[in-house]
């Protein structure tokens, strides 16, 4: 089992098996994010696009879908 240091998450923990965005950000997610963070985004995802209404195949939702992704994993705008 991979382990990575879960920047979300401040401990060790099993890490992805893929990068799960593209480019950079995929990277980093994959570098620094938990599987077990990884699963907590996805589950506010979901909320965030039940709530509002998103399409994560309309440009403009996926563009505020990562801000959210990107401050709930790492805390930041």
């Amino acid at each position: 089992m991979n382990t990575v240091h879960c920047l979300k998450l401040d401990k060790q923990a099993e890490a992805l098996d893929r990068a799960p965005w593209p480019g950079e950000l995929g990277q980093r997610i994959l570098d620094s994010i938990s599987k077990e963070a990884w699963k907590q985004w996805l589950g506010e995802q979901t909320i965030l696009i039940n709530e509002n209404n998103y399409s994560p195949i309309n440009p403009e939702h996926k563009t505020i879908l990562q801000q959210h992704m990107v401050k709930f994993l790492f805390d930041e705008d």
